[in-house]
């Protein structure tokens, strides 16, 4: 090669390295990484009692036009089973619907399978919720663009300040009843259809922070423990998430009222803690009724020397 030809190669190159350089940049930017997808776990808890069945209640009316209705369901904590109150709850993104958790009956257990956020409602076990979840799909609701429209004929929505509705007749297509598990002895008998295995595959979002401030709010009130209500929550529902004793509480029919006050939670956590014992008693003392202080009073005992001891003490 000339000397000349090898100066003039040398010279350039600097730009040769920084034009290559420049053209895989242009490269890897084109690469585009797929994006994470939450899996809900498929069993994280495993029980051998099966849950209660559904209350049964009203629903309160949305309160924020965009809102999704999540219906409440039973979880179990180290207490037992306790209810978790169906409340309104701002979706992650729009164009996401809640496809509610279940429980349901494998191996002689109970396994709860968590909700989660997606395009398309998935399976949840055929348990009828109410509100549009009828064991198939979400018909309460639909997304039009970026607005959710609701359906009035399974919803309840004040028209007067959420406009964005519609009225369709909903049609049951499966035996009503207030089963909360799928499988086993006395549970719904349901398998995923074809659009709720393609629901299966899409992105999923896992429950808000919202969502997890109300179960955790469920977990500390004693008063929604199965065992204490007999399956019959006084707090069935509420308009916002964590909003347990604000105005609009739904309770559910028949339900037990609590037998604590709810201005101190501490003294309420003190007085279940005593009281919550297994094989407790309280004290018969206790139970019985005071008497009035004005009846059965006792007699007074008269000393016939009384007057005698008086004369000599004071005399004249």
């Amino acid at each position: 090669m000339p000397r000349l030809v090898q100066i003039r190669l040398t010279a350039l190159r600097p730009l040769l390295l920084a034009t290559a350089t420049t053209l895989l940049a242009a490269c890897a930017a084109q690469v585009r990484v797929a994006p994470a997808f939450y899996a809900p776990p498929a069993a994280v808890v495993q029980v051998r009692i099966a849950p209660p069945p559904l209350p049964v209640y009203v629903q309160p009316p949305c309160p924020v036009a965009g809102w999704i209705w999540t219906p409440g369901y039973w979880r179990w904590g180290p207490a037992g089973y306790f209810w978790v109150p169906g409340t309104w709850v701002a979706p992650p993104r729009v164009g996401l619907l809640w496809t509610p958790g279940y429980w349901g009956f494998v191996g002689g257990l109970y396994l709860w399978h968590a909700g989660y956020w997606g395009p398309h409602v998935g399976f949840y076990g055929g348990v009828h919720y109410g509100f549009g979840y009828d064991g198939d799909g979400y018909l309460g609701g639909r997304w039009v663009g970026r607005e959710f429209l609701y359906n009035r004929a399974v919803t309840r929505v004040n028209v007067t300040i959420i406009h964005n509705t519609y009225n369709e007749t909903v049609i049951n297509r499966f035996n009503v009843n207030r089963v909360s598990y799928n499988g086993g002895p006395g549970g719904v008998y349901a398998s995923p259809s074809v659009q709720e295995r393609r629901a299966q595959q899409e992105r999923h979002f896992p429950p808000t922070s919202m969502q997890r401030r109300q179960v955790y709010r469920a977990q500390r009130e004693p008063a929604l423990l199965a065992r204490e209500n007999r399956g019959r929550p006084a707090i069935a529902a509420t308009v916002r998430p964590g909003a347990f004793h604000a105005r609009g509480v739904i309770r559910a029919r028949g339900a037990v009222r609590p037998l604590y006050n709810r201005h101190a939670p501490r003294r309420n956590e003190q007085r279940w803690n005593r009281t919550a014992r297994p094989r407790y008693a309280p004290r018969a003392k206790y139970l019985q009724r005071r008497p009035h202080p004005g009846r059965y009073r006792r007699p007074l005992r008269r000393n016939p020397n009384r007057k005698e001891q008086r004369r000599r003490k004071h005399p004249g």
